[in-house]
């Protein structure tokens, strides 16, 4: 007996599951949630885009040890597991990137002159959390490759 059937019906329903805008926009948040946190972790060990302990609330710069740059280091180094987390379990990924953003916000929001900061990464909190439902609607389903 052939697979032909099995290999029509499986090719037919990847390009249906590519055709659904829903499913692109989960493939495209993943993937920007998996992309972006990795780079911007890596980033704060070299600070090539930014002078990251600039972002840094004085306040929080008293509470945690060391300085603000090896502060910098320990949140390179949470991102870049956010992001991994998203790229393996986007369901769990996202409430993670979620709830890293409100923290950042926080923080952001309790330096003057960063408040432009801090509403793009609402911003980015809403697509995070629009990621995890998606992915809570895809999880289980056979996805194509």
């Amino acid at each position: 007996m052939s697979s032909s059937p099995t290999t029509t019906t499986s090719a037919a329903a990847q390009r249906a599951a590519l055709a659904d805008p829903a499913y692109q926009a989960f493939v495209i948040l993943r993937t920007g949630f998996t992309v972006a946190p990795i780079l911007f972790g890596l980033d704060k060990f070299t600070n090539l885009l930014v002078d990251w302990p600039t972002y840094l609330a004085p306040w929080i710069n008293d509470v945690v040890p060391g300085s603000a740059q090896a502060a910098m280091y320990a949140v390179g180094v949470i991102e870049i597991v956010a992001g991994l987390v998203v790229g393996l379990a986007p369901r769990f990924g996202g409430w993670l990137v979620a709830g890293w953003l409100a923290g950042i916000i926080v923080n952001l929001l309790t330096i003057p002159g960063h408040y432009d900061v801090a509403l793009r990464d609402f911003g980015l909190l809403l697509g995070a959390v629009a990621l995890a439902r998606l992915a809570q609607r895809y999880h289980g389903e056979r996805q194509p490759h």
